[in-house]
């Protein structure tokens, strides 16, 4: 019973700055949090919407879903994009994700 007595003594804060010490804690972790999650993947979306509005026709893309194609017509919301010869489909611009071989050189 004493030990225990001991134990429980010793993990009550002796100093009233345990409670900044935890707020500290809590605003480290939000750091370490933005800087390594959200931070990265507001720069990923930004890159995407600039090559998004970037897109000409004769670029080489490759939709959300896989399919390889040249942009053969771009409108405000949509990109016609020849997949084969006379195969043509239109997709919405936010259906592209990379230009081929983008991703690889990451």
């Amino acid at each position: 019973m004493n030990t225990l007595n001991m134990f429980l003594l010793q993990a009550q804060p002796t100093q009233q700055g345990g409670s900044w010490s935890g707020l500290i804690m809590i605003a480290l972790i939000f750091v370490v949090f933005w800087l390594f999650f959200i931070r990265p993947q507001n720069k990923k979306q930004k890159e995407e919407q600039r090559f998004r509005e970037a897109l000409q026709k004769g670029d080489d893309v490759v939709t959300i879903g896989g399919i390889h194609g040249k942009v053969v017509e771009v409108k405000p919301t949509t990109v016609m994009i020849s997949i084969d010869s006379n195969v043509k489909i239109e997709v919405e611009k936010s259906a592209i994700s990379a230009a081929p071989g983008q991703n690889a050189q990451k």
